[in-house]
């Protein structure tokens, strides 16, 4: 006799059924997603308590983002793995403790429920990795040919400490940047991922949850000034916002820039820049520079950031503007990235 449990869920692709609101849409929720993240409640709002906001002082932050990337699943991660690092970091760079984060799914039609359920299952344990919860969220099914496969937005909550004030604002001339590890193996990978330029690498997504980290670079460097992920633009792009917001200018040292030869050979065969690629485990933070050797020891203690190093300070120049000291002595401007380097990754 079998003694197994009864799957309802008897579909191998998601059909507009399953965006109904009847029973086929109950089955594929309860199956591939409340089934794996387990919301604490079946109500239509999660109801959150914690110790941390009873100190005086403490600060609610909040974030949202929506992710598309293709291909959907790439080496390195996927992109529900992308979603909760992605929400993760905005906070962490805020200085805040992540802890609950929702997610929303547009799921096209004809997409795989097999596919459905390596995603969530990756979300599930990046989640878990990253010490916080998926606590609430919704599905949405929209028509062939409408959609992208999946798309993923999620919200995330934390805390920030009453002792923390971190913000691009607080930069001043003299603080050193730092970042905590290599740059743009994700903006690189994904590239080569698609085929469209008939690239072969072993480059792996830097996707990866930095909550962990930013925690132990504050415990140990609590005058950290600033901090951002160098998500979308990559680092040229954060730190012209950085430098703007302070009024200061931001000098890079082109020797001290962590590139994997795979990455600069990519981008010099398709006459890109990998200051502007994407990443997604990558950080850049601001720090005085008495306090920069506690600092990178702390992130050298932890895998995400053992590549960590100095790439340049803040000076006195002119205000927003960021600029690049080559290894042959020269000097050139790092601008904004001006519409699209590259198709949307993130």
């Amino acid at each position: 006799m079998n003694t197994l449990p009864r799957k309802a869920l008897r579909d191998t692709h998601v059909t507009m059924a399953h965006g109904g609101g009847g029973r086929a849409m109950r089955d594929l929720i309860e199956e591939v997603f409340t089934s794996v993240f387990q919301p604490p409640g079946t109500e239509d709002q999660a109801r959150l308590m914690t110790d941390a906001l009873q100190v005086p002082g403490a600060r609610l932050a909040f974030t949202t983002d929506s992710f598309v990337v293709t291909p959907l699943e790439f080496p390195g991660g996927d992109i529900g793995k992308l979603a909760v690092c992605g929400t993760v970091n905005d906070l962490a760079v805020g200085g805040a403790r992540p802890l609950w984060l929702s997610a929303a799914f547009v799921i096209e039609e004809g997409c795989e429920i097999a596919l459905l359920r390596r995603i969530v299952a990756t979300m599930a344990a990046e989640a878990a990795n990253a010490g916080v919860r998926i606590v609430t969220g919704d599905t949405k099914v929209v028509e062939r040919g409408k959609g992208d496969g999946v798309f993923i937005t999620t919200a995330g909550i934390g805390v920030i400490p009453p002792s923390v004030d971190i913000g691009a604002a607080n930069i001043r001339p003299g603080d050193v940047a730092i970042v905590n590890g290599v740059l743009g193996d994700h903006g690189a990978m994904i590239l080569a991922a698609r085929g469209d330029f008939a690239l072969s690498t072993d480059l792996v997504s830097d996707c990866a949850s930095l909550g962990q980290l930013m925690q132990a670079a504050l415990a140990a460097a609590p005058g950290i000034t600033a901090a951002r992920d160098c998500t979308r633009g990559g680092l040229a792009s954060a730190l012209n916002e950085m430098a703007a917001e302070a009024g200061v200018s931001i000098e890079l040292d082109e020797t001290s820039l962590p590139l994997r030869p795979e990455v600069t050979g990519v981008c010099e065969l398709l006459g890109l820049d990998p200051l502007y690629l994407a990443n997604e485990g990558r950080l850049v933070l601001f720090c005085p520079e008495p306090q920069a050797a506690a600092a990178l020891a702390a992130m050298h203690g932890l895998p995400e950031g053992q590549g960590a190093c100095i790439v340049g300070r803040a000076t006195s120049g002119e205000s927003g503007r960021v600029t690049l000291r080559t290894a042959f002595g020269g000097a050139r401007i790092v601008d904004m990235l001006i519409g699209e380097q590259l198709p949307r990754i993130c």
